[in-house]
């Protein structure tokens, strides 16, 4: 079955609904958002849902709309439910890892969690909304057309690429420079390969896409760190090499074609 979809024209038009709210970005300054976040992209989050709801309404009508938006909550196409457990526990895993490797490497680190626990439900929420506002864009318009011309690590690359870009002018008005940008290019290209493992592997669930991201924001924000020092910030090399890492164990383990196909299961 060929997906019609205009990759191309949803990348430019997401660019296009930003461009806005990135010039207002430069005028305001609100803090105190989780993950240090501009206000402005709390808005630019929500631009690749509308664009792909733009695009979908002139293909398919008010009717393909409709359906796009009904597998924000398609879990049903998880039958294998193993697959809860990376969806769920890979995101703590990648931050156990990181701060692991922060501590072997004798590093200043927190130890205590800088966010009340009953903030972290409100953390999800926010979270959640801002990953729908992404995936339904990213992974319910445009990843399968993509993926049945180029195969799932290269569609990974094409939309891992423009979405790191995408993140840019935020991350130039938190006042990175060139090589923290070139890191989080890295684990931003990175990302979307997990992101891309997982739906693939639950049955194409858009609600999968949308959870794991949802709890890798959460993992960021309840990451340790004081007033002064916050190591995911601090350590871009460390933090994104590593996510960078886990992704290459997957590609290599579940192959690049569709990182579905687990090697080392038993032939009968």
């Amino acid at each position: 079955m060929i997906i019609k979809r205009q990759p191309l024209k949803f990348f430019l038009l997401v660019f296009a609904l930003s461009l806005p709210l990135w010039i207002i970005e430069t005028l305001i300054d609100v803090k105190g958002l989780p993950l240090d976040i501009p206000a402005t992209d709390i808005l630019a989050a929500f631009t690749p849902l509308i664009a792909a709801c733009i695009l979908v309404s002139k293909e398919d009508g008010r009717s393909g709309v409709k359906k796009l938006l009904k597998r924000i909550f398609d879990f049903s196409r998880i039958k294998q439910k193993k697959w809860y457990a990376p969806v769920i526990f890979l995101p703590l895993l990648l931050f156990l890892l990181i701060y692991g490797v922060m501590y072997l490497m004798g590093m200043s680190l927190p130890t205590e969690l800088h966010i009340s626990f009953f903030t972290i439900p409100f953390l999800f929420v926010f979270f959640f909304l801002g990953a729908v506002g992404e995936e339904v864009g990213y992974m319910g318009y445009a990843v399968d057309s993509l993926q049945e011309r180029w195969g799932a690590i290269a569609t990974g690359i094409i939309i891992g690429l423009p979405w790191a870009i995408w993140h840019y002018p935020s991350i130039l008005q938190q006042g990175h420079g060139l090589i923290w940008i070139l890191w989080g290019t890295l684990g931003t290209i990175a990302m979307r390969i997990l992101i891309i493992w997982i739906y693939n592997n639950t049955g194409k669930s858009l609600f999968a896409a949308i959870l794991f991201h949802t709890l890798y924001n959460v993992g960021r924000s309840l990451f340790p760190k004081d007033a002064i020092h916050n190591p995911l910030v601090d350590y871009p090399n460390i933090h994104y090499l590593i996510i960078a890492i886990i992704a290459g164990i997957i590609v290599f383990v579940w192959g690049s074609k569709t990182l579905a196909r687990y090697r080392y299961i038993r032939k009968i």
